[in-house]
Order: structure tokens, then sequence, then C-alpha cells
């Protein structure tokens, strides 16, 4: 067991480090722009907007919450895994430093699986998708394309970071997308259960 899962671990450095070496000075840019949670503010807010533009106020609130529990889930799990499994960062192996990982940014924290970066912007997105389908008149098919390839791209920073391997962002994304799909999922049935339901 104990040799699959050495090898499991010596081939996901393997592939971060080959990722992690397809950097220049534009993606260093983009990349480390894409791991600021702060930079996506605006976005945020867009998505709250249009939330209470297409769904109605009711509604909006509903899946605005649904989106918060997301992310506290997301975070709040992540936190408890990465101290149970005490996996290092890419940025504190010596075998990954010796191989030319490239940093954009300071180590941070000791530990880093999962992803909690990987897991919200999956959240999010899952979630989000799922609230704005609650607007029957539209199918938004390009929103679930853009928030997919922008949470797809934060995810891949981490990587970039130095601060994630691959698997804790594979790893990161299932998470999201199952916590984002299952409160997704409970804001709709809320939704249904009391807001749409027919006055008797």
């Amino acid at each position: 067991m104990n040799d699959t899962l050495h090898t499991i671990h010596s081939l996901d450095q393997d592939i971060t480090l080959l990722i992690n070496s397809f950097h220049s000075f534009v993606s260093d840019h983009v990349f480390l722009f894409l791991s600021k949670r702060w930079f996506w503010v605006p976005l945020y807010g867009m998505i709250i907007v249009f939330l209470f533009y297409r769904l109605g106020w009711k509604k909006a609130l509903v899946a605005i919450a649904s989106i918060l529990l997301t992310i506290v889930a997301c975070d709040q799990f992540a936190n408890l895994i990465k101290d149970g499994v005490a996996r290092l960062r890419p940025c504190y192996s010596t075998r990954m430093l010796e191989g030319g990982l490239h940093m954009l940014e300071g180590r941070g924290n000791l530990f880093g699986f999962y992803s909690a970066h990987s897991a919200n912007a999956f959240g999010l997105a899952v979630c989000s998708i799922l609230a704005f389908r609650n607007d029957k008149s539209l199918p938004y098919r390009k929103y679930a394309a853009a928030i997919l390839t922008w949470a797809t791209l934060v995810s891949l920073s981490r990587i970039f970071a130095g601060k994630h391997y691959l698997g804790d962002v594979l790893t990161g994304i299932l998470i999201g997308c199952l916590f984002g799909w299952l409160l997704g999922l409970a804001a709709r049935w809320v939704i249904r259960r009391y807001i749409e339901k027919p006055a008797a």
C-alpha cells in the first residue's frame, strides 16, 4: 500500500513539475492575478446583481445563501482535511524545489491537500449555474461555459504558483463540484417548495 501511494505521489510530482514549467513573463502575471481572490470581487458582485435581476429578490436570496454555504463548506472541509492528511505543499518539498519548481508568491501554510481555491471556484461555478437555472426563460449555456472556464483557470493558477500539486487541484475540483451541486439542489428544493409553491 505504501509503495502504491509513493508511486502515485511521485507521478503527481512529475506531472506538477511539467505543468509548472510552462511559464513565461506574461503567464506569471496572469496566473498571479488569477490566484488573488480579491481580484474577483467585481465578478462576485455581478453574479449577485444578475441573480437578483433574473430571479427576483426571494429566489436570489436563497440562491446567494446556497453559494455562500458552498464556499464556507469547501473552505472548512479543506482546513480539516489539510491538517488530517498533512501533505506538504510542493513549495516545501526539496525534490520539487531541486526539480525547478517555479513560484509566484509566498509559500503559505505547510499543508496543501486539497486546494481550497479550486474547490471554492468550482463550488461557486456549479452552484451559481444551478441558481441561474431557477430562471426557466434562458438556458444560461454561455454563462456556464464562461464560469467553468474561469474556475479551471483559477485552479491551474495554483499549480503555476507552486502552491499545489495537480492531485490537490483535481481533488479540490471534485469536492467543490460536489458541494456546489448538493447545495444548489437544496436551494432549488427550497425555491420550489416555499417560493414557487402555488397558493392553496
